[in-house]
């Protein structure tokens, strides 16, 4: 799938916030873009398609979660009946993000977000300000310190009643296994029962991506750690999965709205996750 062309001057009222320079290109405006949205600027269109023409597989590894975060967020909202999530570290919203997603399925779900860049908490707040009044909140806090995250959420989802634990795609950006396993513990173990964990990685599976990735962190400010799929499995121990487990993402129940081929399949395959119940 090719990038979806985003205009040079975003809708009324849809324009990034005006207080953000955009002489820089953002890596969250950059996947903004990746995932078709309009909260993004020239600088980052132009810096997301160079990174896209050099990684070939990078936007449909991006969509690829998308596609889950859909599939995985419904079946919360609607089959499991959950009412409160807390997504960590989703960027900027996007069409398709967690909370349009849930509200469709259960009007009264709430959301609440944390992200530990004050630049994209306040761009954020900006595209958000229309939701009503505590049904989408935006916070900045910081996934490596689970036991401030959860205190700063505690004032808005009532941690007393089941919660699904959104980790997409950002665990990998914890230094160490190690570290990122404790801090899923930490966090899961401050949820009631009934509480579910939403989690995805890339696993490491493929050696073109594992290049790819080399490369990246070589330059990059914050580096992303491959971890096996085992790995990838072990974020939901204790836990119950739902059906069919921690697997290719585009394994997990597949609808018909699923855009994958099997050439995209094969191509992302390394994209692995699942959910889990805590009981």
């Amino acid at each position: 799938m090719t990038n979806q062309a985003v205009p040079a001057t975003a809708p009324p009222g849809r324009t990034p916030a005006a207080d953000l320079a955009p002489s820089q290109p953002s890596a969250a405006r950059m996947w903004n873009h990746w995932l078709g949205g309009t909260h993004n600027y020239a600088v980052d269109r132009a810096a997301g398609d160079r990174l896209a023409a050099a990684n070939p597989g990078l936007v449909e590894r991006v969509r690829t979660t998308r596609h889950f975060l859909d599939r995985a967020v419904r079946h919360l909202a609607h089959e499991a009946g959950v009412r409160q999530f807390l997504d960590i570290g989703p960027g900027l919203p996007a069409a398709g993000s967690t909370h349009q997603i849930a509200q469709r399925a259960a009007p009264d779900a709430r959301v609440v977000y944390a992200d530990n860049d004050p630049v994209t908490v306040g761009h954020a707040r900006t595209i958000l300000a229309p939701s009503p009044p505590g049904a989408v909140t935006y916070l900045q806090a910081d996934l490596r310190s689970p036991e401030a995250l959860l205190e700063a959420v505690s004032g808005t989802l009532d941690l007393n009643r089941p919660v699904a634990l959104v980790l997409s795609g950002i665990l990998g950006h914890v230094p160490t296994y190690e570290e990122a396993r404790a801090t899923v513990r930490t966090l899961m173990a401050q949820l009631p029962s009934g509480s579910h964990l939403l989690a995805h990685d890339i696993s490491d599976t493929e050696s073109d991506w594992r290049a790819v990735q080399a490369r990246h962190n070589a330059d990059a400010p914050v580096a992303y750690h491959l971890r096996t799929p085992r790995q990838i499995a072990g974020y939901f121990d204790g836990l119950r999965l739902v059906d069919p487990g921690v697997v290719p993402l585009t394994d997990w129940r597949p609808d018909a709205e699923s855009p994958a081929s099997a050439e995209w399949a094969a191509l992302v395959a390394d994209v692995v996750g699942g959910v889990g119940h805590k009981p």
